[in-house]
């Protein structure tokens, strides 16, 4: 374990996507402390270009944009955690039923699984947000999150397969241990590499789904998010318009998140990848 660390510890990619993500977390939660201002007040004319007043310029409501990109990337990196979770939570629940149970239950699942992976994540994700009437940034985070775990589920599915005959499982089993306590305390801590960095997988694609839905008007209520920022943007035309600063900021935050997640998981698959770390 204390190997494993010092070797992330050491790994470039990691370290550059968990600070450059970790800093932009912390700049999103402490700045609305210190600029109490709301974010949805118009302070100047649409579409006002940056300046010293507004360093991001104006959105089509005249709001301040730089203001409205913090409170959206607050709200995009809730929904890509929370999202993140809950695929990663029911990808690990089906995973490890079907890979220790086997048998009726294994191929039902399995077969679960691979309906929801055939099936367009995306568009089923369109469906649910089309059908449900009060879309809060939490139900969209979790509508996200059920839509997103077939491929965690697949490969937790395949990692508990090749440890549920292993000795130190084999010999739980002859101790009389319950199958929860088995698949808790045998198998899950050999596997909570791969959980890890599904979540982190999760997470990012979590980001990435509320943007896209967000962007065609399906996103939740009442709030702010990057996904929301753009589809103002495209609504009102400020591509048409010039004005840049109304999608362009919101886009760049949407790569830097994604991309130091990425980051993240590189790192980790070195390390915890057997064939790539040697």
């Amino acid at each position: 374990m204390n190997s494993s660390f010092q070797i992330l510890i050491r790994s470039p990619k990691f370290l550059i996507g968990a600070i450059t993500f970790l800093l932009m977390l912390a700049f999103v939660t402490v700045y609305p402390l210190i600029n109490t201002s709301d974010p949805t007040e118009m302070v100047a004319l649409a579409f006002q270009p940056p300046s010293a007043e507004l360093l991001l310029g104006s959105d089509n409501f005249g709001r301040d944009l730089f203001l409205e990109l913090v409170h959206g990337i607050k709200t995009s990196i809730f929904v890509g955690l929370v999202a993140g979770l809950s695929a990663t939570i029911i990808g690990l629940i089906i995973g490890l039923s079907a890979g220790y149970i086997g048998g009726i239950v294994d191929d039902i699942l399995t077969a679960v699984t691979n309906i929801f992976i055939v099936i367009p994540s995306f568009i089923v994700l369109i469906l649910i947000s089309v059908s449900i009437d009060s879309r809060s940034t939490l139900i969209t985070a979790i509508v996200i999150g059920i839509t997103s775990w077939p491929w965690t589920a697949r490969a937790v599915r395949a990692q508990t397969s090749s440890l549920r005959n292993r000795d130190h499982v084999n010999i739980a089993k002859i101790s009389g241990h319950s199958t929860p306590r088995i698949i808790t305390f045998e198998i899950l801590p050999y596997i909570m590499s791969y959980v890890v960095m599904a979540f982190v997988l999760q997470t990012a694609s979590g980001i990435l789904s509320e943007a896209s839905i967000s962007m065609l008007g399906l996103g939740p209520y009442n709030t702010i998010s990057l996904g929301i920022i753009m589809n103002w943007a495209l609504t009102f035309e400020a591509p048409v318009s010039g004005a840049w600063w109304a999608f362009i900021p919101a886009a760049i935050s949407i790569a830097i998140i994604t991309f130091s997640l990425y980051l993240m998981n590189t790192g980790m698959d070195e390390i915890f990848n057997p064939k790539i770390r040697s």
